[in-house]
């Protein structure tokens, strides 16, 4: 019994600590203000509400199995699917954001157009990364690692 209290109390902690570390590390690229600015978004409150609630759903999420069984409910697939994707969709933002966020804090993108005398077409390379990524993601989701 005291071995459960002491893991569950470790593991706590741990995340604690993985959850700072993550937000302080959000903080300091600056997503969070960035977003704001680009959403014109003027209340600080419920943006840092948002946040918090998507940690502690993940949280929960991650943590505890959810069995959701009602055999009258015969769409019960289709909301699971619904809920996947808009999981996976906001995930998919929130994953480019921050990538986007610490490129551009790291000065990546005008080092590399710079290296490769770039002058026009910047928005076509831009997309064209989103794009492969998305391409990526679909091949990897439908097909795993396998090769073709």
């Amino acid at each position: 019994m005291i071995y459960h209290v002491l893991a569950a109390v470790v593991a706590f902690l741990a995340g604690v600590g993985v959850s700072a570390g993550t937000f302080a590390f959000i903080l300091v690229i600056g997503v969070v203000p960035r977003i704001m600015g680009r959403m014109e978004i003027k209340d600080v409150v419920l943006i840092e509400n948002v946040i918090v609630l998507g940690v502690v759903l993940g949280n929960i999420s991650s943590t505890f199995e959810v069995i959701v069984y009602n055999s009258n409910f015969q769409y019960m697939d289709v909301l699971g699917h619904a809920v996947m994707i808009l999981y996976g969709i906001s995930t998919g933002v929130f994953v480019g954001c921050i990538s986007v966020a610490l490129a551009e804090i790291l000065h990546t993108f005008p080092i590399l157009f710079r290296r490769f005398n770039l002058n026009k077409g910047l928005k076509l390379v831009i997309f064209s990364m989103a794009i492969g990524k998305v391409v990526g993601c679909i091949y990897y989701f439908l097909l795993g690692y396998a090769i073709m």
